[in-house]
């Protein structure tokens, strides 16, 4: 009887074995294949749950949906660009494990709640390695908590097409020191968010169409070269943070309501050098900076060009020093913002290039033989009465500029004088090349005159025929 109950049973294993198969065994070491010809595996959450520490997971195209969660040290790897479509709901990937890196996915469509902070990617464990991936529809794109060590290296990020305040930030770093976000490409996403993270490395990043390129906040010791911060309402806002050190980077085109390149409020012993700011509303933007009696801010060898201002203070700022700067066609090249007028002599200028220097050079060293003294009428009068800005272009400026000259007695107080300044500009190493000026200053003179020469013709349209008609009564 008992070998009648064996058989029963081995048919019966026989028969459920081909109805429901059973998931692959892992080696320790394995790699696991998903989906494509070879692929054991069809279910990603199921294969990463499956999957042993430090496994690799070669997902083979296709698309998989989100919510995927990694709760443990692993590489996820896509290959030929497999998708992670998180039906706009939620995040799509969530990672709680450290030691884990994600690499050639699409990852698409995350859910649109900025409460929630719905995001591509989310990460709040040590050494998280985010690279080579493209997000597209997505609300925030990488946004590591506490998540010291990491990198988001080559990635391209593409917000969703919604309003600027209600996008998310493409990447937001908070409280996650020693990480490095490197060769990305963002656009259509809100800030570029760095928040509470000591030493930062930020290089070789475009970031481009959105509020603020880069949003520093608490950041100390942070590095940042060699980015493309363009198109954005402000290139760069640095908060609360010290020994910042932005160099080589090219901050353009930066033309929102504030359109600062560079802002900086709150900064302590931070170094600015070798960097491009053209076209932008104000080059750089300097609010109680530095902060701390010690402390203060260096710029040296950067190029502000083509700025409606190049640099503008507020009239309390003391303590940075600007030396060997080329300032070259900015409307404005120093402005003391705030209205109150005053003067920047608690700043040091030295052996910087001024492109409306009027002095001159006898003994051909370079160096202006008289001073460069910031003292233009006009200039004064937009910083006590901004709304006379409207005159930018106009023939009333150039005859208060004509004024000044001519006689002497209307001519403000200097707002500071460089001693030493250059007679050739000088431009940073390795930058690609100016950006041509903003056509817009032309524009406006161009349709300044066409106002004033039309607004002559038809004053003077009636009176002509009123003449023709009185001489013909005369006549009769």
């Amino acid at each position: 009887m008992k070998p009648l109950r064996l058989v029963f049973y081995t048919i019966f294993l026989i028969v459920l074995g081909g109805r429901f198969s059973l998931p692959p065994t892992l080696a320790d070491d394995a790699t696991i294949i998903v989906g494509g010809e070879g692929g054991a595996w069809h279910d990603l959450q199921a294969a990463l749950d499956a999957a042993p520490e430090g496994a690799l997971v070669e997902v083979h195209g296709g698309t998989y949906t989100g919510h995927i969660e990694i709760s443990k040290p692993l590489t996820l790897r896509g290959v030929n660009w497999p998708v992670i479509d998180g039906l706009n709901q939620g995040s799509i990937i969530s990672i709680s494990a450290p030691d884990v890196t994600i690499s050639g996915f699409v990852i698409r469509n995350s859910g649109s709640s900025l409460d929630e902070e719905n995001a591509g990617i989310e990460s709040e464990a040590p050494r998280t390695v985010i690279e080579n991936n493209r997000f597209e529809n997505i609300l925030f794109g990488v946004y590591l908590r506490e998540a010291h060590n990491s990198v988001i290296r080559a990635n391209t990020f593409v917000g969703k097409e919604v309003d600027l305040p209600r996008r998310g930030d493409a990447i937001r770093v908070w409280s996650s020191h020693n990480t490095t976000i490197e060769g990305n490409r963002v656009s259509r996403g809100r800030d570029v968010v760095l928040w509470y993270s000591e030493h930062l490395l930020v290089r070789e990043n475009i970031v481009e169409d959105g509020r603020y390129g880069l949003h520093f906040m608490y950041c100390d010791d942070a590095d940042v070269s060699r980015n493309i911060l363009r198109h954005n309402s402000v290139g760069a806002f640095l908060m609360y943070s010290r020994r910042l050190h932005l160099h080589h980077n090219r901050i353009e085109s930066n033309r929102g309501p504030s359109g600062y390149g560079v802002g900086l409020k709150d900064m302590d012993d931070a170094i600015i050098e070798e960097n491009i700011f053209a076209d932008n509303r104000i080059g750089a933007f300097l609010d109680n900076s530095p902060r701390e009696v010690d402390s203060t801010m260096r710029f040296a060898h950067n190029v502000f060009a083509y700025n409606d201002i190049g640099v503008a203070m507020l009239p309390s700022v003391k303590r940075n020093e600007f030396y060997a700067n080329s300032f070259i066609e900015n409307v404005q090249q120093v402005a003391i913002e705030g209205g109150s007028g005053g003067d920047l002599s608690g700043n040091t200028w030295q052996g910087n290039y001024w492109s409306d220097y009027a002095g001159f050079d006898a003994n051909n060293d370079g160096i202006g033989d008289v001073p460069y003294r910031a003292q233009r009428l006009f200039e004064n009068l937009t910083e006590r009465k901004p709304e006379t800005r409207i005159l930018l272009y106009s023939p009333v400026m150039q005859a208060v500029e004509f004024a000044a000259r001519v006689a002497p007695l209307v001519q403000p107080q200097p707002k500071f004088e460089d001693t030493q300044p250059r007679m050739q500009p000088s431009f940073p190493q390795g930058i690609p090349a100016l950006p041509p000026p903003s056509p817009i200053p032309m524009l406006l003179l161009g349709v300044s005159l066409l106002s004033i020469a039309g607004g002559i013709m038809l004053v003077a349209m009636p009176r002509r025929k009123q003449t023709h008609l009185h001489i013909a009564q005369v006549g009769v």
